[in-house]
């Protein structure tokens, strides 16, 4: 099933048809360097917002910039973040003027704009309270979380749909591996690294010597079953090593690392679809 913006709302069809013949789609379509301009603008802001944003919450999860308080760093960071949302915004309609009908019929398209509104409900409904409150949620961030979380597993789905492009979910699978490896302590990290070497090390024997390359019957179940077993570890650790780090911290719950965990993980995603574009 596609879940490209043709098929969600195909009435806009003509709309999207004239986009490049009006303003401001033409002269960016006519002009040698203006899209390239706007699409490394586009990068920029993506890449200032998510990583401003990515710096918030990986101190929210007790790992990074532990030295200093989440208030601090969310002060210092909370004009790059919004200078990113007003880039993105820009860019991205300027540029979709003048691409309108290669976007809408591309599925990554669609997880990439749902991914990057359930971003948006993360950082500011949750990432931006919970910093400058020193890891504490109102209960005004806790349902924009819960509406965040429903959003990003909606984005998984559409980019799932998305043919030729969802492998592009490992990339979300190894950024939560790594976030996981970052936070896992002691032997819990140990257990850990040892599953993950025996499952990828289980993973390329299958794909590269039992089955071969063009094998995809065999390939898909095995890499749908090995990506399955990959998010359960590391939501497994992941939660293990959360709830042992919130014991006997006054700031952040596990409710607060798991969202800021998931609101990571969303960026990731969201540049995934994005790079993906291309081949769905």
């Amino acid at each position: 099933m596609s879940l490209a913006p043709q098929d969600l709302f195909p009435h806009l069809a003509g709309w999207v048809a004239n986009l490049d013949d009006v303003f401001p789609g033409r002269p960016i379509k006519d002009s040698v360097y203006l899209f390239a301009v706007l699409e490394v603008g586009h990068v920029l802001s993506l890449a200032v917002l998510g990583g401003a944003s990515i710096l918030l919450n990986l101190r929210l999860i007790g790992v990074g910039l532990k030295d200093e308080p989440a208030s601090e760093i969310h002060r210092n960071m909370r004009g790059w973040m919004w200078a990113g949302v007003i880039g993105i915004i820009i860019t991205g309609l300027l540029i979709g003027s003048a691409n309108g009908e290669r976007l809408y019929t591309s599925g990554a398209f669609s997880a990439k704009m749902v991914g990057l509104l359930a971003g948006l409900i993360l950082t500011i409904g949750v990432t931006l309270p919970a910093a400058r409150s020193d890891g504490q949620l109102s209960l005004g961030a806790r349902l924009a979380g819960l509406v965040g979380v429903a959003t990003f597993l909606l984005a998984i789905y559409v980019f799932l749909a998305a043919k030729l492009s969802n492998p592009g979910l490992w990339h979300v699978i190894t950024a939560g591996a790594l976030i996981v490896l970052f936070a896992a302590r002691g032997r819990t990290r140990i257990a850990y690294v040892g599953g993950m070497m025996a499952l990828v090390a289980i993973h390329q024997v299958l794909t590269h010597i039992v089955y071969k390359a063009d094998d995809y019957a065999h390939l898909d179940p095995v890499n749908k079953a090995f990506a399955w077993g990959f998010v359960a570890v590391i939501l497994a650790v992941g939660a293990v090593s959360a709830i042992r780090a919130g014991k006997g911290e006054q700031e952040g719950s596990f409710v607060v690392k798991a969202l800021a965990f998931a609101a990571i993980l969303v960026w990731v995603m969201t540049a995934a679809a994005g790079r993906w574009l291309a081949f769905a």
